[in-house]
């Protein structure tokens, strides 16, 4: 049985080795031009994109190069120029979201499998027998789409591979075709910079185009004003439905701006999921303690499984964003042997250990700390917090950029994290 892809964002360099150590069996991303996502600080120079693709086959991953923009006429050539630049890197996809775009890169590069983006908002078998015609090896689906739409389409073209979005950030408009953030600052959404006006909160007034009188309306507490703040996806509690439906080829991740952390604890939980799947030991509550330790606008499963007029709980009304369950306190560095802090540590605090799966700790107790299992969670302590320059620090913050000694070697890009409470961040806590 071919077990469904696992495929998780890769915003940077970084991001995308971490992304694949924690389970990914595929990441998406791409040079600043025409991505969608050239608001993150153009993700990948051409080296680091080549060599983040030489890292993932070298491990039998697979990398799709994002050119999901909306060009203009007068980028054409730039365009043509882009595509065959990235080509030569041999990505095992390009991600596209025009019939323009899809037949230029398939004339161009005959070789690179064309997969077709949300962003052509795909709902139906007519839609997907076009794009398939044109050169289409996948659609990403909608995200307005109905698994029973998917089996649908899976019956009409079996060749044809599905792709569905299975956590991150949710629009506020039909499949992200939203203007907003172009009306208030010029960030055109569909050209890679939005802005993000629908988490903004906002205050509501009526007018008077007769007197000019305007009246700001007041709200019942507790009600908000984040009135176009979409909740975030998260289907982990809905994976076996998914595969059981033979539709669903790949199941994405979203968030290619996000931080390090989120890459490794989505790409963690995910391939837990789908592994479990496979083995018949599907355990809802794994997945969701590690999704809950991350900073989120409140979780909802969305349309996938549930019809959109039966869904009223997709809006978070009262906030923007929340802290999760955890807080982050440091991040191995490559090396193995040193972290560094990205909150605050003091000696003998209890630091939980996230490691990708299957990765082997030791078990040690020596004059730097010690690493320790309790309820099946692995965990640190430090009895100093000794700096590679040989400094012994009383305590360390977010900010030091002293790499601190380990007690043993871990895992690369290996996390560290605490439980959360009110007073951390400047994020409110629901």
């Amino acid at each position: 049985m071919q077990k469904a892809e696992l495929l998780s964002p890769a915003g940077t360099l970084e991001k995308l080795k971490i992304a694949i150590d924690f389970g990914a069996d595929a990441v998406y991303g791409g040079v600043s031009h025409f991505s969608l996502r050239i608001r993150s600080g153009k993700e990948f120079s051409m080296e680091e994109f080549a060599e983040g693709i030489e890292y993932a086959h070298a491990r039998g991953k697979k990398v799709y190069a994002t050119i999901n923009g909306f060009p203009f006429n007068s980028q054409l050539n730039l365009l043509k120029k882009h595509i065959l630049a990235m080509a030569e890197l041999k990505p095992d996809a390009f991600i596209v979201a025009t019939p323009g775009v899809l037949k230029l890169a398939h004339e161009l590069a005959p070789q690179i499998p064309l997969h077709l983006s949300t962003q052509a908002n795909v709902m139906n078998v007519l839609d997907a027998q076009i794009y398939y015609e044109m050169g289409a090896t996948r659609i990403i689906t909608a995200r307005e789409i109905a698994l029973r739409d998917l089996v649908e389409i899976k019956k009409a073209l079996p060749k044809l591979e599905l792709e569905v979005f299975v956590h991150g950030s949710m629009c506020f408009a039909y499949s992200g075709r939203c203007l907003i953030s172009t009306l208030q600052s010029g960030r055109v959404p569909n050209r890679g910079s939005c802005a993000n006006d629908c988490r903004f909160p906002y205050e509501i007034f009526a007018a008077n185009p007769e007197t000019g009188t305007l009246f700001r309306l007041e709200e019942d507490e507790g009600v908000g004003t984040y009135i176009m703040n979409s909740k975030d996806l998260n289907l982990a509690s809905h994976i076996k439905e998914i595969l059981d439906s033979g539709a669903v080829d790949s199941l994405k991740v979203e968030g290619r701006t996000k931080t390090a952390y989120y890459a490794a604890v989505t790409a963690k939980a995910y391939r837990m999921a789908i592994d479990d799947y496979y083995e018949g030991t599907y355990d809802v509550n794994k997945y969701q303690y590690e999704l809950e330790s991350l900073q989120n606008r409140g979780y909802t499963d969305a349309y996938l499984i549930s019809r959109p007029f039966e869904k009223h709980d997709t809006q978070s009304l009262d906030f923007t964003m929340q802290l999760g369950t955890h807080q982050v306190s440091g991040q191995v560095e490559e090396d193995g042997l040193y972290f560094l802090c990205k909150y605050k540590t003091l000696p003998n605090d209890e630091l939980e250990i996230v490691a990708p799966l299957n990765s082997k700790i030791e078990f040690v107790d020596n004059e730097i700390g010690s690493t320790y299992e309790r309820d099946g969670r692995l965990y640190l302590k430090l009895k100093q917090l000794l700096a590679q320059n040989r400094k012994v620090w009383d305590e360390v913050h977010s900010g030091n950029v002293n790499p601190i000694a380990l007690p043993t070697k871990m895992p690369p890009y290996t996390f560290f994290r605490i439980p959360a409470h009110d007073d951390m961040g400047t994020y409110p806590k629901k």
